[in-house]
């Protein structure tokens, strides 16, 4: 049934701005507080909340109740596919390698190079972390580093946070620098100029994301006893995703970044040693490099234990972990025998790096190889080529919307069969099989659990995509986007926050930069600002909100067995993201003054690519 033209208002109550923004966040309020305050679980705050949303539109926004659930249906399909179609697989490749034994020899190769957790949360969160956001994004890394870093012997809800926390400065530049380009699109800015301005933003918050890593697992022992290899791999990521942004490849930054600070901290560990190894303890820091022994310092099991962890360890309720998930819980259980010396055959460390392998080739060639990329269809009714030539653009049906200008809002679906991250994930799993030996049924069965194991993260990124299409379709959130823009020069601080909020609902800066980029460099033009600073600015500022984003902590609440307790994972990270937010405020609006304008790209053409 075709429905009448939905046209937004951005201005519903009063025509007034800032009241209708107090109501357009309504939805995003009940999401945080049900999440971080009343520790509720993800899938049902995120549904409370999309009810909230729908009664806004509806009721604030007069959009039709059909178009108001159409939209929350598109989002939630979007939330299927491309995203969780990507995490499933990803985490399908990874149960293949636990099946086969084969992880356990990937974590003794990782625990060869440093048998110091702290070094090993830089290792995999950041570098590897950083290589596979490169090459899948949409919460990929989240869950392989999470399960990865408990393999290695971190505590499940230790490694959700590193892993969360690490997942920053890689994003804007992740899935093979979508999140560029997308923004590129929607604001005609040359894609050239929009890398080379987020490379000259994210490469600084890289800096000090390794040294936080290393807070958050030893505390500040840990940044004294291990600086060292935490500010080489933060230089040495930052300088090489500067470089390849503004002079080499925007779509290559994160390999060639993360890829020279894992070298750089390899050649390291050849030479320099911590004066004393840590190693997880019985006690569960909170994130804060605090643990239940006592704030500031780590944990020895002899304390009272009167820290996050809610008691003095052995009670069940609390923040804590303690009362959490067993080992058992995780999403797949690692072997027993971490602790077993085991020297492994040239052949078996080969197959275990050989998943992995196989997943940068199948990129590479999907993405870097014309003959075979090809060229992806432009609109709703157009063909593509290569393995292109299977993807099509549908009008999502029932839904027609037009701005506060009468133009039409985009309510299309891409079906890219083929060039989806999660059908190349498929088929470097299948390519995996071969190489490790494992049967069809086998895999399969391996398959029927992952799916088993996700079913409530894929409900809930589902639920919070439903709720950030709702929120942008029926022009929430460019009311919110508005608000903020009217603040003038002061913009320039607000800017990263309005990307921020974006990744928060939608967990995706490529969805935050479609959501918002047009608006920003709008709101560039009022205020006398640079546009592509602008621009940048909201791919940057939005790296910092995938930490906090819901569907985020449900891919790594599943990894680790913490399904529906999220809200303590929220606790974890949010102080970790409002601080790093703030910092990159501060660095955009000195980027908008003589102080730093000498940062800022000169933008040539007003076409981008």
């Amino acid at each position: 049934m075709i429905l009448a033209n939905y046209q937004q208002d951005y201005r519903p109550l009063g025509d007034s701005l800032g009241l209708s923004s107090l109501v357009a966040i309504l939805p995003l309020l009940v999401l945080f507080v049900l999440l971080g305050v009343l520790k509720m679980k993800a899938w049902l705050a995120s549904l409370i909340s999309l009810v909230v949303a729908v009664v806004v539109a509806t009721g604030a926004y007069s959009m039709p109740l059909g178009d108001a659930l159409n939209s929350g249906v598109l989002g939630a399909a979007f939330g299927f596919f491309p995203i969780m179609w990507i995490v499933i697989n990803a985490i399908w490749v990874y149960n293949l390698t636990v099946e086969t034994g084969h992880f356990d020899v990937l974590r003794r190769s990782f625990a060869s190079i440093s048998d110091d957790q702290r070094v090993q949360a830089i290792i995999i969160a950041f570098c590897f972390g950083a290589l596979m956001e490169a090459l899948a994004g949409f919460g990929t890394p989240v869950a392989m580093c999470s399960v990865m870093l408990i393999a290695l012997g971190f505590r499940p809800l230790k490694a959700a946070t590193v892993a969360l926390v690490a997942n920053t400065a890689p994003v804007a530049f992740g899935a093979i620098a979508v999140p560029v380009t997308t923004l590129s699109g929607v604001t005609g800015l040359p894609v050239d100029d929009l890398g080379a301005m987020v490379g000259r933003q994210t490469p600084v918050l890289a800096l000090f994301v390794p040294l936080a890593l290393v807070f958050i697992v030893d505390g500040r022992r840990g940044l004294r006893q291990t600086w060292q290899p935490a500010v080489l791999c933060g230089v040495v990521f930052a300088l090489f995703q500067y470089l390849s942004s503004n002079f080499w490849s925007v779509q290559l930054a994160d390999i060639i970044a993360a890829l020279a600070a894992a070298l750089a901290l390899l050649l390291l560990t050849r030479v320099w040693r911590a004066s004393e190894t840590y190693t997880e303890t019985d006690t569960e820091g909170d994130g804060f490099g605090n643990t239940a022994a006592g704030p500031g310092r780590t944990g020895d099991g002899t304390g009272p234990g009167t820290g996050t962890g809610g008691g003095s360890g052995t009670g069940t309720g609390g923040g804590g972990e303690r009362g959490g998930p067993s080992d058992s819980d995780v999403l797949t259980r690692v072997s027993a025998d971490t602790e077993r010396p085991t020297r492994d055959a040239p052949l078996d460390i080969f197959k275990a790096y050989a998943p992995y392998l196989t997943i940068i080739v199948v990129f590479v060639l999907a993405t870097r190889v014309s003959a075979i990329t090809g060229k992806p269809p432009a609109k709703v009714g157009s063909t593509g080529s290569g393995i292109e030539s299977v993807t099509h653009i549908v009008k999502w049906p029932g839904l027609h919307i037009t701005n506060a200008a009468g133009d039409p809002v985009a309510t299309t679906f891409k079906l890219n069969y083929l060039s989806a991250a999660g059908t190349l994930l498929l088929i470097s799993g299948v390519l995996s099989m071969l190489l490790l030996q494992v049967g069809v049924r086998r895999s399969l069965r391996a398959y029927g659990r992952t799916l088993d194991q996700l079913k409530f993260a894929i409900l809930t990124v589902m639920l919070v995509l439903g709720l950030g299409y709702i929120m942008n379709e029926s022009g929430q959130t460019t009311t919110l986007g508005l608000w903020v823009a009217g603040a003038g020069g002061a913009f320039a601080f607000l800017s990263p926050i309005l990307g921020w909020l974006g990744v928060a609902v939608t967990g995706s800066d490529t969805s935050s930069n479609s959501l918002f980029g047009a608006l920003q460099i709008t709101a560039a033009h009022q205020a006398d600002l640079s546009p592509t600073l602008m621009a940048a600015a909201n791919s940057s500022g939005g790296v910092l909100g995938k930490m906090i984003s819901p569907q985020n902590l449900a891919i790594a609440a599943a990894a680790v067995g913490f399904e529906g307790r999220e809200g303590i994972l929220f606790r974890r990270v949010i102080v970790w993201s409002l601080i790093f937010l703030a910092f990159m405020c501060v660095l955009v609006y000195l980027q908008s003054t003589p102080v730093l304008d000498w940062m800022v790209v000169t933008t040539h053409a007003t076409t981008g690519g």
